[in-house]
């Protein structure tokens, strides 16, 4: 079954990328977004204990690219709470694990408002997304404002993408190299503008028509998930990469050389 679950979770042909959001102990989390600090190092725990380590997703895709990726899982935290500094950096530095956040630039210090029922939650400040980057973390785009972006004029997304980018740069002192979809809305305007400003990868949330290398799908983890549900998606991962619609002989052939004709993305949620 250890054996499996290895499969179910770094054999794939297509990386695996999770998704968190905030980790802080909780009483109301209508959004289902929060996942409590003693059940994320359960589940760092599990990932560790099957001789699997978390990384970036630059990191899980130079890994990749280099056909040295086996055994990798990607760890992202949308949105850029400020618990993370207090609650996910010691996690990931007790596994030796490292991660990607996605700050929202435009709202560096700010809160959650586009959560409205709540409850409201404070987000990384410029000084704390530093931190972050002071610690090994990459830093990527969550955009600017947080919104949805095929709904955006040109000139509104231009800014999503180039600007937040060049904030976020500023404040981490290192590359942004991904944007992550506000949402996990996009279609094909909106990739365009997250290659053009520069980007080399972008994460969505489910597979699409478009599928690939600036649309990669992730799974989401949350606070109900124990390790014998880690395991079930894992393998559901496994079998469900099945995908090969537009974009998905470029994601294998961008993320696994050695296995050019290996299946394009697709996970659930």
């Amino acid at each position: 079954m250890a054996q499996l679950a290895g499969a179910g979770l770094a054999g794939s042909s297509v990386p695996v990328v999770i998704m968190y959001h905030s980790v802080i102990d909780y009483d109301e989390d209508p959004y289902l977004v929060t996942v409590s600090p003693a059940r994320l190092r359960q589940q760092l725990g599990w990932l560790l204990r099957r001789g699997l380590r978390g990384v970036s997703v630059a990191g899980l895709v130079a890994a990749r690219q280099a056909g040295d990726g086996r055994g990798l899982v990607g760890l992202t935290f949308d949105d850029g709470y400020a618990d993370f500094i207090s609650n996910v950096l010691p996690a990931l530095a007790d596994c030796g694990f490292g991660a990607t956040v996605f700050p929202i630039a435009g709202r560096l210090g700010g809160q959650n408002d586009w959560d409205v029922k709540g409850p409201r939650k404070p987000l990384m400040t410029a000084d704390q997304v530093r931190q972050a980057a002071g610690a090994g973390i990459e830093i990527g785009s969550h955009g600017l404002r947080h919104v949805s972006l095929p709904g955006t004029s040109d000139d509104e997304l231009a800014a999503e993408a180039s600007q937040s980018r060049a904030i976020l740069q500023q404040a981490s002192g290192q590359p942004v190299t991904g944007f992550c979809y506000p949402y996990g809305h996009l279609d094909e305007r909106a990739v365009a503008a997250v290659r053009a400003a520069g980007y080399s990868y972008g994460c969505a949330i489910w597979r699409s028509e478009i599928t690939g290398l600036h649309t990669m799908p992730r799974f989401f983890v949350g606070d109900a998930d124990r390790p014998w549900r880690l395991w079930a998606k894992g393998v559901r991962h496994w079998l469900c990469w099945d995908y090969r619609g537009p974009g998905a002989g470029q994601l294998a052939q961008r993320l696994s050389p050695t296995a050019a004709s290996a299946p394009g993305a697709r996970p659930g949620r």
